[in-house]
Order: structure tokens, then C-alpha cells, then sequence
């Protein structure tokens, strides 16, 4: 290109404001952030006035003044927006989870009671005619999968390719005590719970690092090819004792999952994710190969401990997300976006575009990663059975 990235944030809530920060932290390449657009005008306009970017009020407005379109849009609105900016001809950043199943606008939808077949269907259709549309367009799809890019999962990568170590097992989790988004806890929104929305990161860390070992050793990605799994609503149940800690409220979504993948090696990974955590967020990533053994740590991270013998001394010090006190022991974090790979995610994203190559998470991560989270329902569905992944 000969002037600057153009690129405009669809969104104006959580997501949309860490992609600004990642985005305004790449060197190196030439961006010029012309706006957001969203479609509640006082959210947008809050948005504008506080990060100082131009508040739009169309999706085609924008589109017609960017190259890349990041979108941090509810997931039930990805596929329809990306669609439409790839036929417009712009690279798409899509936001975790890529796409998914959201009922078909029924007023009586429950997710968690609903057939999960056609479920998984749709998500796999609904990644295909994405992927069709970057094909036709030509255009760049970056899977903003952070976990991807954190510095520890970076390191792990080099291990595996530069060892030339055989996989194994791969354990990992993603737990906290509830999302930030009003809108999740609603299937019709959010495309499901603690699967979806948190099982994603350890499971798209794992599917990454078996399609490196791959790659390096064969030429071809190592994929999944079975899961087997089970969801349950703790939260949920009559017999559940709130004691105010935990994010309540679910209307059909679980908040426990558990996930056993089988790849096309044999080889086999354990993913975990819970609305159950307090303490904080757990996220952590474990690889068991035939010469190594790596425990990626992204959050809690050591590099502080402090004590705080007064809540009231950090009230305006941020220390680390979701933990529910900042009195006693606590281990702040130095640099939480750098250690969960935001920066470097937004970096590569905009190298991959201007250098015209893949980003390091691209669609076919984010394709397998959509046929493995609803292959998962269908196994939840029918009590663990092993379901075959769609290739």
C-alpha cells in the first residue's frame, strides 16, 4: 500500500477497546485508525470522545473509508459483517469466537436444550462461506486469537519445531469468575458458554502448536479428528448456593466444559473452561512431548508479588483481571496485554497485510477451532459419546 492502513473498529464495548490499545502498540507499520461505528450512537459516541477516533453511523460509511475492518461486534453479527467488508474488498480481523450458532431468531430459543447437530452444522457453513468470501476477495482473514501470540505459547512453538519434539498430550484452561459481556450467558448471543467463551483459547493454543509440529516435521498440519466432551450448569442448578462471589444469571448456557481431542497423530489434548474461578482468571497451558515437558504459564504470572495490607491503598491500581480483593498477597501484572499476546497478535496482523502473507492465526485455525467447540456439544449432547471433528 502506499499510505498508511486504514482501519476501522466495529464495536465500541470491551473488545473493541484492548484492540484499539494493541493496535496503537504496532511499530513498524504504517496505521491510520479512521473510527468506529456500532450500532448504539450514544456507545459510539462515548467510544469516539474517548479514544479520539471518528464516530461513524453505518458499517457502510466505514467500510468505504478503511482497508481493514476489525470486528469486535457481538459474535451472532460476524458472519454477516464479514461477509460484506471482504465483497467490499477489505481484510477482516475477526474477534474470538469466529462465528458460530445463534437459533434462528425463534422467540422460545434455548440453547442448552436445542438440538446440537444442526448446531455444529451451521458453524461449519458459517466458517465456509467466510473463508469463500476471502477467497473471491483476495483478502486477509486474521483470527484474533490471542493466546496464539503470548510470549510463553511463542517459546513452546520454537521448542517443538527446533527439537523436532513429538507431541503427546497437551492439557490447558481457561477459568474466571464470569464474563465482562452483558451479553453473554445468552446462547442466542454469545453462541454458547464456557466452550465458546473460554474453552477457545487453550483449544485454538493446542490445535497451533500441533499444526507447527506438523508442518515442521511433514509439510501438513496435524488437525483433530475425534472429541469427546461434557458441559454442566452449576450455577444453574436448584441446588446451587449463591454466596454473591461468582457471576450468576446464565439463561441457557453452561458454565463448566471439558474437552478430550484426538488429532490425526493419535496424539491427544485435555481442554478445560469455567465461570467457577475466583482468584482471578487461570489461564495456563501444559505440553507433555517425547523430549520436553513446558508449562506456559499466561496468567497468574510471577514476575511481582506484593502485599497490600489496606484494600483501599490499590483502589486505583490495577493488578490483575477479575481478582475479587486487592488486600493481602496478589501477583500484579508487569504487563498483562504483552504476556496474553495482544500487542504481538495486532502486530502480526498488520505485517501480514502489508507484506501480503497468512498471519500466524488465520481462517483455517479459526475454521477448526469452530468444528472442534460444536463437535463438543454434540458429544456433551449425548452423554461423552466420541464424535468425529468435521475435516
Amino acid at each position: 500500500m502506499t499510505h498508511p492502513i486504514r482501519i476501522g473498529l466495529v464495536g465500541a464495548g470491551f473488545a473493541a477497546k484492548f484492540h484499539l490499545e494493541g493496535l496503537r502498540r504496532v511499530y513498524g507499520v504504517a496505521l491510520d485508525l479512521v473510527g468506529v461505528t456500532s450500532r448504539s450512537a450514544p456507545t459510539r459516541e462515548r467510544f469516539a470522545a474517548e479514544t479520539g477516533v471518528r464516530a461513524f453511523d453505518s458499517f457502510a460509511a466505514l467500510c468505504d473509508v478503511s482497508d481493514v475492518i476489525d470486528l469486535c461486534s457481538p459474535p451472532s453479527t460476524h458472519e454477516q459483517l464479514a461477509v460484506e467488508a471482504l465483497r467490499r474488498g477489505r481484510h477482516v480481523i475477526v474477534e474470538k469466537p469466529f462465528t458460530g450458532y445463534f437459533g434462528s431468531g425463534e422467540a422460545d430459543f434455548h440453547g442448552s436444550s436445542a438440538p446440537k447437530e444442526p448446531m455444529l452444522r451451521h458453524a461449519v457453513e458459517s466458517c465456509q462461506r467466510i473463508l469463500d468470501a476471502a477467497r473471491a476477495a483476495g483478502k486477509r482473514i486474521c483470527y484474533a486469537e490471542n493466546w496464539v501470540y503470548a510470549p510463553a505459547i511463542q517459546k513452546e512453538r520454537e521448542i517443538i519445531v527446533r527439537s523436532g519434539a513429538q507431541v503427546l498430550w497437551i492439557m490447558g484452561n481457561e477459568s474466571h469468575s464470569g464474563s465482562h459481556s452483558p451479553y453473554y450467558g445468552q446462547w442466542r448471543y454469545s453462541g454458547g458458554g464456557s466452550i465458546v467463551g473460554k474453552g477457545c483459547h487453550p483449544l485454538s493454543a493446542a490445535l497451533y502448536l500441533k499444526r507447527a509440529e506438523g508442518e515442521a516435521r511433514d509439510g501438513q498440519p496435524i488437525r483433530p479428528a475425534t472429541i469427546s466432551a461434557r458441559t454442566h450448569a452449576m450455577t444453574r442448578m436448584p441446588t446451587f448456593r449463591n454466596a454473591g462471589f461468582l457471576r450468576t444469571g446464565y439463561t441457557d448456557i453452561e458454565d463448566y466444559g471439558q474437552m478430550h481431542i484426538t488429532f490425526t497423530d493419535g496424539t491427544v489434548a485435555d481442554i478445560f473452561a469455567s465461570e467457577l474461578n475466583l482468584g482471578g482468571v487461570a489461564n495456563w497451558l501444559e505440553v507433555m512431548a517425547n523430549n520436553h515437558r513446558t508449562r506456559c504459564h499466561l496468567n497468574p504470572v510471577n514476575a511481582l508479588d506484593t502485599f497490600n495490607p489496606r484494600e483501599e491503598q490499590f483502589h486505583d491500581i490495577y493488578v490483575t483481571e477479575k481478582i475479587e480483593t486487592k488486600q493481602g498477597w496478589s501477583q500484579p501484572a508487569a504487563d498483562e496485554s504483552w504476556q496474553h499476546g495482544y500487542p504481538q497478535e495486532f502486530q502480526d496482523f498488520m505485517e501480514s497485510i502489508a507484506a501480503g502473507r497468512e498471519p500466524l492465526s488465520g481462517a483455517e485455525l479459526a475454521r477448526d477451532t469452530m468444528a472442534v467447540l460444536y463437535s463438543a456439544y454434540v458429544s456433551a449432547e449425548r452423554g461423552g459419546q466420541e464424535v468425529v471433528v468435521p475435516a
